[in-house]
């Protein structure tokens, strides 16, 4: 048998309460038996926000720790890979256009980041003298793709969460609309102004679970997303330099002057 509404029943006056006691929002008594097991744990307040909302609380529940655990393995997968070691990556391209391409390799080698490991795979292929230039360049890129998806693993479960918490939250709230209307109905000339009220506070409240569960993720995947952007602009602009040996920013060789100006009035009197 289905456990009455305690909150519909409280808010509802005393000749209503007893008729809209029998609208369930937990379920059955078994859940009763695991609620009233969670009360007076460090899970009571969930236990108890569960009471209230039902089983959409619950599914936005059940979202929440998958979203905790996607964020705790992406803070450790980031933490592993030691992002951000934009300065060894200067100093490794500067070795190796110097000529200390051992050293430069080794200095990479050791580090755990994503740039840090396409870097070091190309100069290994750059370093193989029977290697072909354009095979290098399309190894590479196979492998730093390879690591921008590995860093991007499981941000788009994030970015579902974010979208589904808040809609979850506002189904819920429909449906609590529904059930509180349906029973002031019930109730007739002896309703209660309190019964629409206590059914509209307790339907809305699966519209807040939904957003406390959406906005800090989303956040949260800002913070991933731009991580990955940062980690993916250094590899790119390191395995550019490396390849084209940073053209730019050597110094230029020019002619002198005078050995210009003749070739200049040459090509015009042509």
């Amino acid at each position: 048998m289905a456990e009455p509404n305690p909150v519909i029943a409280e808010a509802a006056g005393p000749q209503t309460g007893a008729a809209l006691a029998d609208a369930p929002l937990s379920g059955a008594g078994g859940e009763a038996g695991l609620l009233s097991f969670l009360d007076g744990t460090a899970f009571a307040p969930a236990a108890r926000l569960l009471e209230a909302g039902g089983p959409v609380v619950a599914i936005l529940l059940v979202l929440s720790v998958f979203a905790l655990t996607i964020i705790l393995f992406k803070l450790w997968q980031f933490w592993r890979l030691g992002g951000g070691a934009s300065g060894a990556l200067d100093r490794a391209i500067g070795m190796w256009l110097s000529g200390r391409r051992g050293e430069a390799y080794e200095l990479l080698r050791r580090r755990r980041g994503a740039a840090a490991f396409a870097v070091s795979h190309a100069m290994r292929g750059l370093g193989n003298p029977k290697a072909d230039l354009d095979d290098v360049r399309e190894d590479v890129e196979r492998v730093a793709l390879g690591q921008v998806k590995a860093l991007k693993s499981w941000l788009k479960a994030l970015e579902a969460v974010v979208q589904i918490a808040p809609l979850l939250g506002l189904f819920g709230t429909v449906i609590g609309m529904i059930a509180a209307f349906k029973a002031l109905q019930e109730a007739g000339s002896q309703a209660d102004p309190a019964v629409l009220a206590g059914g509209i506070w307790v339907a809305l409240l699966t519209t807040a679970v939904g957003l406390a569960v959406a906005i800090p993720v989303s956040f949260i995947l800002y913070g991933f997303e731009s991580l990955v952007e940062r980690e993916r602009r250094a590899m790119e602009a390191a395995l550019t330099s490396l390849f084209t040996g940073r053209i730019t920013e050597r110094e230029p060789d020019l002619a002198p002057l005078e050995d210009i100006a003749p070739a200049r009035s040459m090509r015009h009197a042509g």
